[in-house]
């Protein structure tokens, strides 16, 4: 038998069901030095974040107003919401950096464990308007505009739609191993 993975892996979860509660400022920026602290190629930490609490409501009505209209319905509960972007070239060299993506994901992998840490869940979206987040944050063409997240306490999954709260009770389910581990041979993996 293998040992269980760490605990704040385990119980990591992307509800969509968010208290009101707001997330006091301290745990906010604890999210943030978090995921400042990612390794990332030649140090570059190419990830960007624009935020908003609802403590900010005009920042955060027009972070909402991105999100697919789907998202929105379970979103607009959640105290907080993140835009994720990358820079697309190293400031050093200018020369394009492939793996902002990746280094991104690492950080949001910290501000994930992070997060559970401190009892928050967070829920990343790709149901968004880029276009609509680049214009109306007048988002520079040298940003990759990548996701958004939702953060928050735990909420009751009684006050989603009920298509969204079956949505909420679904298993959790991971591949095994054998599917996605392989020693090289593609047709293994199928």
């Amino acid at each position: 038998m293998t040992e269980k993975i760490h605990e704040l892996i385990d119980t990591r979860w992307s509800p969509r069901a968010f208290s009101d509660q707001e997330i006091e400022e301290e745990k906010v920026v604890k999210l943030f030095e978090a995921a400042s602290y990612a390794p990332s190629c030649f140090n570059e930490q190419p990830w960007r974040f624009i935020y908003a609490t609802k403590e900010y409501a005009e920042r955060y009505e027009q972070l909402l107003s991105c999100l697919v209209e789907f998202n929105q319905m379970w979103v607009k509960t959640a105290p907080m919401i993140i835009l994720t972007l990358v820079s697309k070239k190293f400031a050093q060299n200018g020369k394009v950096n492939h793996h902002a993506a990746h280094d991104l994901g690492l950080a949001i992998g910290n501000m994930s464990a992070q997060a559970t840490s401190m009892d928050l869940y967070m829920h990343q979206m790709a149901g968004f308007s880029v276009e609509k987040a680049r214009e109306m944050f007048e988002i520079p063409d040298d940003f990759d505009v990548l996701t958004m997240i939702a953060v928050g306490y735990i909420g009751n999954p009684d006050v989603l739609p009920e298509n969204i709260r079956e949505m909420e009770s679904n298993k959790r389910e991971r591949k095994p191993l054998n599917k996605i581990l392989f020693d090289g041979d593609w047709e293994d993996m199928k």
